[in-house]
């Protein structure tokens, strides 16, 4: 099991309380993580992703140990701590301003 942290707003749109596990076939990368996401919440799809090129959306991070993952290619491999369940993949709403 994966486990994938939220904002706190996808998360009342998913109807969820804290962090949210799914299953990964195949590869743990980036991609097949939050494919897997959108299938199991699919009010989700197109709130993380753009419906169309399934590229990051504005405003949203990807962290993972710690790490800006956020401009990696969808298909880079986790890490095995995220792999395994020890660390979780974080979603994050990124702030603007100046």
């Amino acid at each position: 099991m994966i486990r994938v942290e939220l904002p706190a707003h996808l998360r009342t749109l998913a109807r969820v309380t804290g962090e949210v596990a799914v299953e990964v076939e195949g590869p743990v990368t980036i991609g097949s993580v939050l494919a897997a996401v959108e299938s199991r919440y699919p009010m989700l799809q197109g709130a993380i992703r753009d419906h169309g090129t399934l590229k990051r959306r504005p405003f949203v991070r990807f962290f993972v140990c710690m790490e800006d993952w956020s401009h990696q290619p969808a298909d880079t491999p986790l890490p095995e701590a995220v792999a395994s369940g020890r660390e979780p993949f974080l979603v994050v709403g990124a702030i603007a301003g100046g």
